[in-house]
């Protein structure tokens, strides 16, 4: 099987939000100095995915890619360490902040640039921005089939076997050839690199592609009107009361007053 792996690059989830400061000049997040970005936990479980996929079907071929501006190359290099065969950075701050559909547009032209592939993997949305657009928008850009919260992939006979994630279970779906798979967090955490891996990704080098490379307009940015830290205030106010009873009248009196019941 030829397997695409769409993965994004985030600011670490787990840095406290007091340790964020927010840029008002630019409108944006500034994490901690010499805090590193982290893959998003979603295009991990996609990696997973692509990966049993390669472990069922000896001789498969798994092509990573990332798009974005500033990417972080030794990051990356996860995959390749995980047993991905190629890493493909569209790295051009002509595509920084794009939206949904432009990033869809991109990716998509990235795509028919590589020509062939039976399968795309992406995270089923991104922790970020948690929008859940991208993979669907890509396969309508491809005209390819797409099936959604992925817990399980599998390939047979020629066709793909999903599980799909529902509301009170899973549905079995199959699915031609070539086909885009969203991907969710039951499929399982993505396994961990071994040496043999990590010291053979530290000799591959990512392919790097531009905008000029792909010949595809950058699109639609998003942009943010308002970007702020919520403040949190708590107060507490003693119900008066000679008795339970009358604590209790005046309780139901006061919220009626706040518009609560």
């Amino acid at each position: 099987m030829d397997i695409i792996v769409l993965v994004k690059q985030i600011p670490d989830p787990e840095i406290p939000p007091a340790s964020f400061k927010i840029d008002a000049a630019t409108n944006k997040v500034v994490p901690p100095a010499g805090v590193a970005p982290v893959i998003d936990p979603y295009s991990e479980h996609a990696l997973e995915a692509a990966l049993r996929l390669k472990d069922a079907n000896p001789g498969s071929v798994i092509k990573v890619l990332s798009l974005g501006a500033n990417l972080n190359k030794e990051l990356l290099k996860k995959a390749l360490a995980l047993g991905a065969d190629e890493l493909i950075l569209i790295d051009d701050p002509a595509y920084a902040d794009l939206d949904a559909p432009a990033t869809a547009g991109v990716m998509a032209s990235a795509v028919k640039k590589i020509v062939k592939f039976d399968i795309i993997l992406t995270g089923r949305a991104a922790a970020d921005w948690d929008a859940g657009q991208t993979g669907l928008l890509l396969a309508g850009s491809l005209n390819a089939p797409a099936v959604s919260h992925a817990r399980k992939v599998e390939f047979s006979g020629g066709k793909l076997r999903v599980e799909r994630v529902v509301s009170d279970g899973y549905d079995v779906i199959e699915s031609a050839i070539p086909a885009v798979i969203t991907v969710s967090s039951e499929i399982g955490k993505l396994r961990l690199p071994n040496i043999k891996g990590v010291l053979a990704a530290k000799k591959k080098e990512p392919v790097y592609w531009k905008a000029a490379d792909l010949g595809a307009a950058p699109g639609r940015k998003v942009k943010l009107v308002r970007l702020y830290q919520p403040q949190r205030e708590a107060s507490c106010e003693l119900i008066p009361g000679a008795t339970p009873e009358e604590q209790g009248i005046n309780l139901a009196l006061k919220l009626r007053e706040l518009k609560l019941i």
